[in-house]
């Protein structure tokens, strides 16, 4: 998707340094080539966005997860030990 991005960029910048003006130069790369480009960018990286945002937020489910089973095991047995029964 970035090659396409980093080409239209090329021709529009080649159309920019065809105009008759300074100003119309910038205008047509600013409104032909970086707007077009950095809403189409931003559009279709949503959903790596969601994909890593959807993944933090699970890996902080399983931390807090692991800290409330870490909490609930008692201090003096070590985790996964198994404790002798009470007479």
């Amino acid at each position: 998707m970035y090659i396409v991005a980093i080409g239209w960029l090329y021709v529009v910048l080649m159309m920019a340094i065809t105009e008759h003006t300074v100003v119309a130069g910038v205008a047509t790369f600013v409104f032909y080539g970086l707007g077009p480009v950095a809403i189409l960018v931003y559009i279709m990286g949503t959903p790596g966005r969601r994909r890593r945002r959807k993944a933090e937020e699970a890996k902080a489910e399983k931390a807090a997860a692991a800290d409330a089973a870490d909490a609930a095991a008692p201090a003096d047995t070590p985790a996964g030990a198994a404790q002798a029964p009470r007479e």
